[in-house]
């Protein structure tokens, strides 16, 4: 996935010494979390909608500098971690940094999650099996190792949840010899926790996932 193609560059940067009229505007105007903070042209933090609520017109940003947040990305950041970002910071604008700190480009939720969804795993025709086990006896391998040796093909897998010592790995394989996997994963005691069509699972997978859900309202 090139990401990078989604960079967008006409969005503004305001700087730490600008009223807060700026950013009341650009909130106004647009349906985004966050906006980025310079200071002598270089990245200072985040100004987020929510801490806009309380701002006055002809109030300084910089009497709010120790409000500002700070995460961004770089153009080599590679796409799972741009998503780990949004979601662990509730955003849908997410800056690019270069090496001097200063901002080239944001990142938009909406597109980053449309090329995610575009992927094979989501686009390729396949069934989804959702399996879980101890995090002591987990190993991708052994995953991959139950689906093949059953003549299926792993088109993608990932950690969906973690929790006492539970992991939940989520799956798409090819439809033949479906039944033969579940059967093998439940020898090697694997718990089957979901079996579905595509249709079915995306359905459930945009209502489940955060930053699905967050680009679905956006």
């Amino acid at each position: 996935m090139h990401i990078q193609e989604h960079i967008i560059t006409n969005l503004p940067v305001f700087d730490i010494k600008d009223t807060s009229e700026k950013i009341l505007e650009f909130f106004h105007d647009t349906t985004y979390s966050h906006i980025a903070i310079l200071e002598e042209g270089r990245f200072l933090g985040l100004f987020s909608e929510i801490d806009a609520d309380g701002l006055m017109p002809d109030s300084k940003i910089e009497d709010f500098r120790y409000e500002l947040q700070s995460f961004f990305a770089r153009r080599e950041t590679n796409w799972l971690d741009v998503l780990e970002v949004f979601a662990r910071n509730e955003a849908n604008l997410l800056p690019i940094l270069n090496e001097k700190e200063e901002v080239v480009g944001y990142y938009c939720l909406t597109d980053i999650v449309a090329e995610f969804i575009d992927t094979p795993f989501f686009t390729d025709p396949g069934s989804i099996l959702v399996v879980a086990t101890g995090i002591k006896d987990y190993s991708f391998s052994e995953i991959a190792q139950i689906v093949e040796s059953n003549n299926a093909k792993l088109i993608g897998g990932f950690i969906t949840d973690t929790q006492n010592d539970i992991v939940q790995v989520t799956l798409k394989i090819t439809a033949n010899n479906y039944n033969k996997v579940v059967q093998t994963f439940r020898r090697y005691n694997y718990h089957i926790l979901f079996g579905n069509s595509d249709d079915e699972f995306l359905e459930d997978l945009k209502k489940r996932s955060d930053y699905l859900d967050k680009y679905l309202n956006v």
